[in-house]
């Protein structure tokens, strides 16, 4: 066993005139080092959440989250993560170049071995002419290009992709999927997908973890989980991405949970 995380009954509530909404509930798990991790479950069931207080943006309820990082630069997040929205991260008023310049300084301060621009770049297979373009110019999916290219450059050794296939054509899913998948080979990086896209998560993840209602309902490889699921929710989201749920499995399941 060889951890990069361990996440200890993490909870997380806020206070809605002044009644407490509970987001998550008591969860657990371990990440193993250079494996990626899926999550998925339906829109509310506190994913997101999950997601940014693993990479530090929130402060859990109560719980704890262990990491075991091999880096000691402490000016660096060793945790970075690409957001859905990446055009409000990217500058719309500055050149690309001067954004991932200025990154690549970064991570190579005192941060291992010296990257080149061109190997991030051929990494997210962003090309050079973009570099002159400021943030505005960019297509959406170049704009999720340049953020993980920035992220890249700083080095992470956890990178977490919070709903990255969403919003996006089939080719578009079928490109990123591609380029997670030679990150994945090519990088010394460990991963965590959220998304909804069970059938890209399934391809892409070494285990999957599956939450309702604020909890884990099921954690497995993947290959396990999806070809023999045990808890009732797995089952009903496997049916649905397929198109093959009756009607009355649905009323049945929402009665029922």
């Amino acid at each position: 066993m060889n951890p990069i995380i361990k996440a200890e009954s993490i909870s997380y509530s806020v206070f809605q005139k002044k009644e407490e909404k509970v987001i998550l509930k008591n969860i657990s798990f371990e990440l193993e080092r250079n494996s990626v991790l899926g999550i998925s479950g339906e829109s509310g069931s506190g994913k997101t959440t999950l997601a940014k207080i693993l990479a530090g943006i929130l402060k859990p309820t109560a719980g704890k989250t262990n990491y075991y990082f091999a880096g000691n630069n402490k000016k660096l997040s060793p945790v970075q993560i690409l957001f859905q929205n990446t055009g409000e991260i990217i500058n719309p008023l500055r050149d690309i170049g001067d954004i991932l310049k200025e990154s690549l300084k970064i991570g190579n301060k005192n941060n291992g071995p010296i990257t080149q621009l061109n190997t991030i770049l051929d990494a997210v297979k962003l090309p050079q002419h973009l570099l002159e373009r400021k943030g505005y110019e960019l297509s959406g999916g170049e704009q999720q290009r340049t953020a993980l290219a920035r992220i890249l450059a700083v080095k992470p050794e956890l990178l977490i992709l919070d709903e990255p296939f969403s919003a996006q054509d089939y080719e578009s899913q079928e490109n990123f999927f591609n380029l997670f998948l030679d990150l994945k080979k090519s990088f010394n990086i460990t991963m965590i997908c959220v998304a909804h896209n069970l059938r890209l998560l399934r391809k892409l993840s070494d285990e999957v973890m599956i939450m309702y209602n604020g909890k884990t309902v099921e954690k497995n490889k993947s290959e396990e989980l999806f070809t023999n699921p045990q808890h009732q929710y797995t089952k009903f989201l496997l049916k649905a991405e397929k198109y093959d749920l009756k009607y009355e499995e649905f009323k049945e399941f929402k009665k029922t949970s």
